[in-house]
Parts: structure tokens; C-alpha cells; sequence
């Protein structure tokens, strides 16, 4: 049995608390314990406390250095596998082209789509582990991973495969999402029901026997899937045995957080559009709101979504990157804190609380992850900081000294506390 201690901690963020995810002020309370010490056997955190009170007899030590440690990040929306990267349509929107304006040009996912089809798995891998390794350097330990870059059975098992051989081979875990229905393909528009057939009929059912992916996506958009199109996809999925994910609300109010109320969804990802009868009905139905502030920030635009509403109305709100070529070409959960502090006008508290313990139930992973407390998974950060409100406070700074998976060290050797 191997024992790991991690002594002199300044700020020990437990968030305890119940056993389900956090709403209104439970937001606020991480559960802070102050010059403490966290034991771990075997990759399970055993006890934490006071530095003195904690016994760990033959452990190994590790000397936090008084600074913070955290949960690790669970990111719970990111795309991560894709082909090429869409730095030409960034120096368009630079210039003045709307993301509209490129997608309907046949840019946006469509180009990623081509990108991707054209390469193969090793160099998707390939491209996907560097993007890995950006994760893990910004504290994430685990993160939901979309398909959705293929829009061919073929294509879109060619990307979970790759998901699949990164959750074997790298620290970082993957928990992922079929997103078969992100876009229509330039082969389908003049026929976008025959797509949506394929889907349905074809797609759905030979993923999910597959066990590559366990949730099922819909970009419910104007420019994507309409309200009827969206409904016949979710309730193939529902019927196949996938939890319910969707993308609702981000460039219109099309009634998409309604929508995934009345489906049962798990969570509704963007919500920048929804209005005050939508957050009413996902609180009625229990819907976790997954909010996406650096998409909003990457594509120039200021409609952020309502996330006091949201807390006010008893929402278990998560924070996420929204990882992809496109709209939100991040992997940084820090950058995230920040935005979410400065546009959302989240407490930092709330926004730490919203990519950690509620991030992980958002992803039926509330058990094990989320949390420092006896019995989860040792899934932490070591922060070069004395005060976790440093992390958004001082944007642009990687603040990470080390990152352990299961009581592992996967990154070590970033900057320590200020002197």
C-alpha cells in the first residue's frame, strides 16, 4: 500500500458538503481548511486536517510550501479531437466576419469536418496528446470529450476511438460525449432530413453498443438543429441508453433550455440567450447549466450568459472552456475563473465550486470526484499562491506548481509562491 502526505497547506479547498451538487449559497462554501494536511493511500484521499493532527506514519511527504490546494478541474465540455486548427477564420473575425458569416461560407465546423476526416487516428492522436498535456499544466484532471468533428458513422467512431486510446494512455481523464449532431454536412444540405435519418437510425444505434461514448449531444442552434430535429435525436439517444447533453440558447433564444427541461437532460451547455422563463424551467426540471464564458470572449462578442439569474434560481451551475478550434480555442480552467468572475459577476468561491464538485456530478462523477474528502480520488493542485482569489485575480499567469492524478504527480516543476 503506498501513502502520500501533502503537509503545510495554507488553504486546503475540501469543498465538503452534501452529496449532491451545490446551489445558492452552498455555492460560496469551499469547505477551507487553513495550515492542514491531506493523507492519501493508494490514490484515495484517507483523511484530511490540521497539519499536526494528521498521523502518516512511513507516508511520503510533500511540502505544499503554505500555498493552496485544490480539487483538480473537471472541464465538462470541451471538444478536444480534431484535425487542422482555424487560426485563418481568427484573423477573419479580427477583421470583422461573424462566426455566422464564416460557418454560412462553409467555414467553421464544416472546415474542422474536413480537417479531421482527412486525418487519421494516429495523427488526431497525436494532435489531441499535446492538447492533453495543456489540461493537465492548467490543473484540469478530468474533462467531458465531445465527437462531432466527423459527421460520418466512420468518422465519428474514428474520433471516440481516439478518446478511448487518450483515456488509456494519458494522466488525463475522458469522459465522452457522441456530438454526431453538431452540424449538417455540406453533403446533406440540400437534404438536411436524410441526415438527420442517419443519425437517428444509423449513427446512434451503432455507437452505443460500442460503449465508446455514454452521453449524446445536439447543437441546438438555427444554423444546426432545429427544436423538432433536436427532440427526435434526444429521445433516439434517451431510448438507446445515453444521458442527455445539449448545446441550447447560444446565438438565438430558439426555446432550446425549455427544450432540454422537458427532455430530462442532464445539462444545458451555453445558455448566453437564455431568458428568465428558461432558467424557470430548467430549475423546475433540475437541469444543471453548464455556462461557456471564453467561447463568448473568443468569438468578440458581450452576451454573456445570466449566471446570477441562474444562482438565484437554485441552479447548480458549471463552468467549462468549451475547448475547440472554433469559438473557444482554450484549455484553461483559470482563464475560465477569471472570465466568470468579470463578466458573470460569479464570486470566486462560486466559480471554483462550479468546475469542481458541480462539474463532476454534471457528469454523474459526484461520488468520486469534485472534492478533497475521505474517500474520493486524490485528484488535486498544488497552487503557488497563498489565497485561491489569486487564480483569477491575476489572469494570464499559470499560478500551478504541481497537478497529481490519484495521488500521482503528472506536472510538477511550475512556479512556487511568491517571495
Amino acid at each position: 500500500m503506498s501513502s502520500l502526505v501533502v503537509r503545510n497547506i495554507g488553504q486546503l479547498l475540501t469543498l465538503r458538503g452534501p452529496a449532491r451538487p451545490r446551489v445558492g449559497g452552498e455555492m460560496s462554501e469551499l469547505g477551507i481548511l487553513t495550515d492542514a494536511a491531506m493523507l492519501i493511500s493508494d490514490g484515495v484521499i484517507v483523511s484530511v486536517g490540521k497539519d499536526g493532527q494528521v498521523e502518516a506514519d512511513g507516508a511520503t511527504e510533500v511540502d505544499a510550501e503554505g500555498g493552496v490546494v485544490s480539487p483538480g478541474f473537471v472541464d465538462a465540455h470541451t471538444h478536444p479531437v480534431f484535425g487542422g486548427t482555424r487560426v485563418d477564420e481568427y484573423e477573419l473575425r479580427a477583421q470583422g466576419a461573424s462566426y455566422v458569416e464564416i460557418s454560412q461560407a462553409g467555414g467553421g465546423i464544416m472546415s474542422t469536418v474536413r480537417a479531421t476526416r482527412a486525418a487519421s487516428e494516429d495523427e488526431l492522436f497525436r494532435q489531441s496528446r499535446r492538447y492533453a498535456d495543456w489540461f493537465l499544466k492548467g490543473g484540469t484532471t478530468t474533462v467531458e470529450a465531445k465527437s462531432g468533428y466527423g459527421l460520418t458513422l466512420e468518422d465519428e467512431l474514428k474520433i471516440l476511438r481516439v478518446i478511448h486510446r487518450l483515456n488509456a494512455e494519458c494522466p488525463l481523464d475522458y469522459i465522452a460525449t457522441f456530438l454526431g449532431a453538431h452540424s449538417i454536412p455540406t453533403e446533406f444540405r440540400d437534404e438536411p432530413s436524410e441526415y438527420v435519418d442517419m443519425v437517428i437510425h444509423q449513427m446512434i444505434p451503432k455507437v452505443w453498443p460500442t460503449g465508446l461514448a455514454e452521453w449524446c449531444d445536439v447543437f441546438c442552434e438555427s444554423i444546426a438543429f432545429d427544436l423538432r430535429t433536436t427532440e427526435r435525436i434526444m429521445m433516439a439517444a434517451k431510448e438507446a441508453g445515453f444521458g442527455l447533453r445539449m448545446h441550447v440558447d447560444q446565438l438565438s433564444n430558439e426555446g432550446g433550455a425549455a427544450l432540454a427541461a422537458r427532455l430530462g437532460a442532464t445539462t444545458a451547455d451555453h445558455l448566453e440567450r437564455t431568458d428568465a422563463s428558461g432558467i424557470a424551467a430548467l430549475a423546475d426540471a433540475g437541469v444543471q447549466p453548464v455556462l461557456l464564458p471564453a467561447s463568448v470572449y473568443a468569438l468578440g462578442l458581450d452576451h454573456y450568459p445570466d449566471a446570477r439569474g441562474m444562482i438565484s434560481a437554485g441552479l447548480a451551475v458549471v463552468l467549462a472552456t468549451d475547448f475547440n478550434p472554433g469559438s473557444s480555442p482554450t484549455t484553461s480552467m483559470p482563464a475560465v475563473l477569471s472570465l466568470a468572475c468579470t463578466h458573470l459577476k460569479m464570486s470566486p468561491a462560486e466559480a471554483m465550486t462550479a468546475c469542481t464538485v458541480n462539474a463532476a456530478y454534471s457528469l454523474h462523477r459526484g461520488d468520486q470526484l469534485g472534492a478533497l474528502t475521505p474517500g474520493k480520488q486524490a485528484d488535486f493542485v498544488i497552487w503557488g499562491v497563498e489565497d485561491y482569489r489569486e487564480i483569477p485575480y491575476f489572469f494570464g499567469v499559470n499560478h500551478v506548481r504541481s497537478v497529481w492524478k490519484e495521488g500521482r504527480s503528472v506536472v510538477s516543476g511550475s512556479p512556487g509562491l511568491r517571495v
